[in-house]
């Protein structure tokens, strides 16, 4: 069955079930939260730590905080987006073309770094909290995917197809 934007309803009702559950609301807060301390971190304690660093441990941290928040950033963006469309501010086609601005698969754990031993616990934690983070963010974002797309399949084709014949020849 279309909705009146020409959408799966189908994948619509899978899709509202998953944006209002316990679980996005769970993932969403805790996503927004690690943002908020992430910038706290970065802004004090975290300022103190780096000064204390040699150099190829501030080198790591500069490249590490940076990976962090860009991490972050598409993290925050995929939970918006989500948001976004669960209480229809973003249009599923928009939707669509935004997710494509949004890089889930290259924001994981990088190379190892030099000086990477020296960077400070706290920064450690962050940057840990938000690998878990992505970890689970990548499986819901598959399982979304995965439920569309079985949603999809599972639409009765020849129906469908009378529906286009019947829109092509003025009948429906």
């Amino acid at each position: 069955m279309r909705d009146h934007r020409g959408a799966n309803s189908s994948a619509i009702d899978f899709f509202q079930k998953f944006s209002n559950s316990d679980q996005f609301e769970k993932t969403f807060k805790e996503g927004m939260g690690l943002v908020e301390e992430t910038a706290n971190y970065l802004d004090l304690q975290g300022r103190v730590d780096s000064r204390a660093l040699d150099r190829s441990g501030a080198i790591a941290y500069a490249t590490e905080s940076m990976r962090l928040t860009t991490r972050l950033m598409q993290l925050a963006s995929w939970l918006l987006l989500q948001r976004a469309i669960a209480t229809g501010d973003v249009a599923r086609d928009d939707a669509t073309r935004e997710k494509s601005r949004v890089n889930l698969t290259d924001i994981g754990k990088g190379h190892v770094l030099p000086g990477g031993e020296e960077l400070p616990a706290g920064l450690v934690e962050l940057v840990e909290k938000s690998l878990r983070l992505h970890e689970r963010i990548l499986l819901l974002d598959k399982m979304l995917q995965a439920g569309i797309t079985e949603d999809a399949a599972n639409e009765n084709p020849v129906a469908h197809q009378m529906s286009r014949l019947n829109a092509a020849f003025g009948r429906g």
